[in-house]
């Protein structure tokens, strides 16, 4: 059995979302201790559970440990199990983060599944719906797996309320897949929802776009957001090219000047384009997983948050890979991901 400490890397629950995924995929037990011991309120909060018991759900693992703040588990899944399923948050903690746990071991059951997710869709700190969707879906798509997402209904912080669906048409092996080039620039979307709030915040946002980045307004929309439970805003910024689609989004803040949130969002835009890397900082992340379920692959990315170099270490204890980090230039940096070849004993 694994034993990791929970506290490792950004100590948060990264760490156990990723453990949980390769566990399940890999059928191999493991512990963990001190539980997102690098936060104010350590142990496991509500979608922490939630991705818990979803992970448990799927494998009919054995656990210990699956309750509220609880800063210790031990997991011991069995073989995945394609169905339908519906997990709720609860609240509005991220249905996205959810996902990330279940999808990866799905993506090589058996058969085909549906997953129904709850909670927030669009949560700080948490891969958005539109993310999932336009970034990272397609990238799976390209390793042979189909999984189709539909969102039914918006959930913001603080309100959550939110939901969408997911059908995962999986493979018998994901194939390898290495972004090097991101390929001509094709469209460009800035999109500003707004959700029970002043249309004018999203016109605010649009503005700093257009001024930010220069895109015209034929790529700007303002959408007003009608059944989300609770009020909520959110820049989204779609950059297509010829072989990914990168996704930056800034969240309206209590107390927080539209301008302000659209800026944060530029910036990390501008910084990606200017850079001419595929795979933006936080689609780095996401990837590192199917890669390494894959057997290998790799990609060019910017500089590692510390939720990608602590996804790079559960990897390796969890699959027999070499991950390797190079520099390719300024702010570009590759990251390769293979098989270890073992020698007969």
């Amino acid at each position: 059995m694994i034993t990791l400490d929970g506290s490792f890397g950004e100590g948060g629950g990264q760490i156990l979302r990723s453990a949980l995924a390769l566990s399940v995929a890999t059928r191999t037990p493991f512990r963990m201790e001190r539980i997102r011991a690098g936060r104010a309120r350590p142990g496991l909060l509500r979608q922490h559970l939630t991705a818990l018991r979803a992970a448990a759900a799927i494998s009919e693992a054995e656990v210990e440990g699956a309750e509220l703040r609880s800063q210790q588990i031990t997991f011991r899944p069995h073989a995945v199990a394609a169905g339908e399923y519906t997990f709720a948050v609860g609240s509005a903690g991220s249905a996205g983060l959810v996902l990330q746990t279940v999808l990866p071991p799905l993506l090589t059951a058996a058969g085909r599944s549906r997953l129904v997710l709850e909670g927030g869709t669009h949560n700080p700190m948490a891969p958005p719906f539109d993310f999932l969707a336009k970034a990272f879906l397609p990238l799976l798509g390209r390793m042979g797996a189909r999984v189709d997402a539909r969102l039914e209904r918006p959930g913001f912080y603080p309100a959550g309320g939110g939901r969408f669906s997911v059908t995962v048409t999986p493979v018998p092996s994901l194939a390898r897949l290495d972004l090097l080039q991101r390929g001509e620039l094709r469209t460009r979307r800035a999109r500003a929802l707004v959700a029970k709030l002043p249309r004018h915040i999203g016109e605010r946002e649009l503005k700093v776009v257009q001024r930010e980045l220069g895109w015209d307004e034929s790529c700007l929309s303002l959408e007003s957001i009608g059944d989300a439970a609770g009020p909520g805003n959110v820049l989204i910024l779609e950059i297509e090219s010829e072989h990914v689609t990168e996704v930056f989004t800034g969240f309206g803040e209590v107390h927080v000047r539209a301008e302000t949130v659209a800026e944060r969002a530029t910036r990390e835009a501008q910084r990606y384009l200017e850079s001419g890397v595929p795979i933006g900082q936080h689609l780095a992340d996401q990837m590192l997983l199917p890669l390494g379920l894959a057997g290998g692959g790799s990609f060019r990315t910017l500089a590692l948050t510390r939720h990608t170099t602590t996804n790079i270490e559960v990897l390796r204890r969890f699959l027999d890979l070499h991950v390797t980090v190079s520099p390719s230039g300024p702010d570009d940096l590759l990251v390769q991901i293979d098989g270890v070849s073992r020698d007969p004993v």
